[in-house]
């Protein structure tokens, strides 16, 4: 036990490293573009892993889940803005934080003392609304189901849109980028650190849980909901609890998303962003975690490929690359990718071994 906690506290200092490490070093040496997209990849790994923990795991049909996102997003960010002057006066009201040179390097001067807190309450303040209102959402999952959940999830990613067209205090459809009276503007407060931080967060708890005994009741309703009831399950607990817990952490991805973009655009959040997500979903494999992360970085860095090589004409061929591949995806492997399975490094590993041993 005591090798066990040592092993986990080791590979604990590693990540943080890591994480520390990639947030100095990416933005210097790579291009702003290379850097969105890794950025944005890691948002959308957040997005698609706990969209597969209600799509995958319970088998329920959700394609709102950008509803969830749009409210983490608008919430963080009015947070950090309207609450500038009592809770995060730290921060400047530009939302720019100054550079040292060092060496004739731009470092950027981001610790965990200034922006960090700031961050932080964001991400947990716009969790907490969306897992919220993700147990309102579940409630009609007790009914309903296929068709009929998937088109009251599509519905709540509707309203979510008129609200915000209908809100000055968020900016309404001309988008949300600070106050302008005040001059408080949305702070940059994201950055590698915390999208791969909370990356291995929602893999770690999705993985946890799919392993635990608690998480064999949430694959008990995806097979069969009846069989599981029988069992002694708690269905509409477990159901439930797999939009709380999906809702939040698509909350969590819309405080990254709102202050990396610094500028929020409800449009960011509709349908077809939702398709996007449940796309990631059913190409990397109903409730592979390692399939939906794949899949989110594949899906992500496709249309800045196509934007390279196809210019402004690539927004156009986007959907059309999505559907067919999809669609092939249906027919030649409707499983998915990895289908229910994981990609295990420890497999490679033994397989080195038997090679070499061989």
């Amino acid at each position: 036990m005591q090798k066990t906690l040592l092993k986990r506290l080791g590979w604990a200092a590693v990540a943080l490293v890591g994480l520390m490490a990639g947030s100095l070093l990416f933005p210097l040496f790579l291009q702003d573009v290379v850097y969105r997209v890794v950025m944005l990849c890691g948002i959308a790994i957040i997005m698609a892993v706990s969209l597969n923990l209600i799509n995958g795991f319970t088998g329920q049909f959700s394609i709102g889940h950008a509803g969830f996102q749009a409210v983490g997003a608008y919430v963080a960010a009015s947070l950090t803005v309207y609450g500038h002057d009592k809770l995060f006066s730290f921060v400047p009201k530009d939302g720019n934080f100054s550079t040292m040179v060092v060496g004739g390097l731009k470092l950027p001067i981001y610790s965990l003392l200034s922006g960090g807190p700031a961050m932080l309450a964001s991400m947990l303040i716009g969790g907490l609304v969306a897992a919220g209102i993700g147990y309102l959402v579940g409630l009609p999952s007790l009914r309903l189901r296929g068709d009929y959940l998937a088109i009251v999830t599509l519905g709540f990613g509707e309203i979510i849109r008129v609200i915000v067209e209908n809100l000055d205090v968020v900016g309404g459809p001309r988008g949300f980028s600070g106050d302008l009276k005040t001059g408080i503007q949305v702070p940059a407060l994201t950055n590698f650190f915390w999208v791969y931080g909370t990356v291995l967060v929602v893999i770690l708890v999705s993985r946890n849980l799919r392993f635990s005994v608690h998480g064999l009741s949430y694959l008990s309703v995806r097979e069969d909901e009846i069989a599981a009831q029988a069992m002694g399950v708690n269905t509409t607990t477990v159901k439930v609890k797999a939009f709380v817990l999906g809702a939040f952490f698509a909350g969590v991805a819309g405080a990254l998303f709102a202050h990396y973009e610094r500028t929020i655009l409800i449009t960011s959040f509709n349908f077809v962003r939702s398709f996007d997500f449940v796309t990631m979903v059913v190409l990397g494999g109903l409730g592979s975690i390692t399939g939906a992360a794949l899949a989110a970085v594949v899906l992500t860095a496709l249309p800045e490929v196509l934007r390279y090589t196809l210019g402004t004409e690539a927004n156009k061929y986007r959907l059309v690359v999505y559907a067919l591949a999809l669609v092939i995806m249906m027919l030649v492997r409707p499983q998915g990718i990895f289908g229910r399975g994981e990609l295990s490094f420890r497999r490679f590993i033994k397989k080195k071994e038997e090679v070499q041993t061989g």
